[in-house]
Order: structure tokens, then sequence, then C-alpha cells
């Protein structure tokens, strides 16, 4: 889990400035986004509907290169944190990271995944909406971890289908495959 999980900005505070940035990987390129203090996205989602979801937050986004002293440390920190899982090396991140991107059942959802779901296992869409206290919702669970705004950070990958098929990743079916038999063999 990663170090800090904010649930979001402070209703009334001054907009908080977004830096972004992409690192490439195994399993394709990521985005990452992050205010001085906490990682606030990191995903595949295209750079404008990242910029999209940003200023819905009510945050702004800085110029493409201009990063804060401390925005350049939490993405270097990140990528060497993302480098290290996808090589086998790291289990668990410990980045600070805010969920002012996500939806409150979104931050719920996904809050869940390391507790509910550990590293090396995987459950079913309708597995963790019980284990959420919401049976009949895995659909909506399933909409939640495709909106999750830290995706690999926050292991939405580890949740597949009712028949064990490899059902929806933001990524990819294939970097799905890639993270969950990477988790398999490195467990």
């Amino acid at each position: 889990m990663p170090s800090t999980a904010s649930t979001g900005a402070t209703a009334g505070a001054t907009a908080q400035s977004v830096a972004r940035t992409t690192h490439a990987t195994a399993i394709g390129e990521l985005r990452l986004a992050a205010t001085d203090h906490a990682l606030v996205y990191c995903g595949f989602q295209d750079p404008d509907v990242v910029d999209l979801r940003i200023a819905r937050a009510g945050l702004v986004r800085t110029p493409d290169g201009e990063h804060t002293p401390e925005q350049s440390a939490l993405f270097a920190d990140a990528r060497a944190q993302i480098d290290e899982y996808i090589a086998g090396e790291r289990r668990a991140f410990t980045l600070p990271v805010d969920l002012v991107l996500a939806t409150p059942f979104s931050r719920q959802t996904v809050l869940a995944l390391d507790e509910l779901v550990p590293y090396g296992r995987t459950a079913t869409y309708a597995e963790l909406a019980g284990a959420l206290s919401r049976p009949r919702a895995a659909r909506a669970v399933g909409t939640a971890l495709g909106a999750n705004p830290l995706c690999v950070v926050l292991p939405c990958h580890r949740i597949v289908a009712s028949a064990g098929g490899l059902a929806g990743y933001a990524g990819g079916i294939e970097a799905k495959r890639y993270l969950l038999e990477l988790e398999e063999t490195a467990a």
C-alpha cells in the first residue's frame, strides 16, 4: 500500500498545481501526474483525458516540462518504484498518493485492493463487490476500477472476470497478463 492515501483536495483550498510527465515501461507508456505532495495519476490514458481529469478535480496543470523540485523528486521516486515492481524487485509501493481524481466509490474500491487482494493473488469483480459489502455491484466495481487514477500503484489488474478471464484493463489485456504473470512468478 502506498505510504499515504489522501481522499482528495481540501474543499475551499487554493487550486494545487499538477505537473505531468510520461514513463516508458515494459507494459507501455505510463502517464504520471503529481502535486508537490503526492502522485495523483499513474495510468495509460491519453494526455488530453488526463488533463481533463485534472481540471475537473479543480487542479491546475503546469505547462509541459515545468516541474517544481518536489514534483521532480516524486516523479523520480515513482519511476524507480514502478521499474522495480515491473522487474519483480518490489511488491508494494511506498509513494504518497492522493485520490483527488477518483469518485468516492472508486476511492473506496481502489483503496481496498491491497488488503483484499494481496500481491500474487486475484479476485473476481463479484468477490471484490462482496468484500465491499455491495454484493450486487460487480459492474459498478468494474467501472470504478476502470477509472482508477493510479493503475499499477493501486493494483486493479488483480481483479478478473468471474470465469477467471482477463476482462478489462486500462493498459490493455496484454499489460494485465504481464502484471499477473509477474506477480505469480515472484510470489
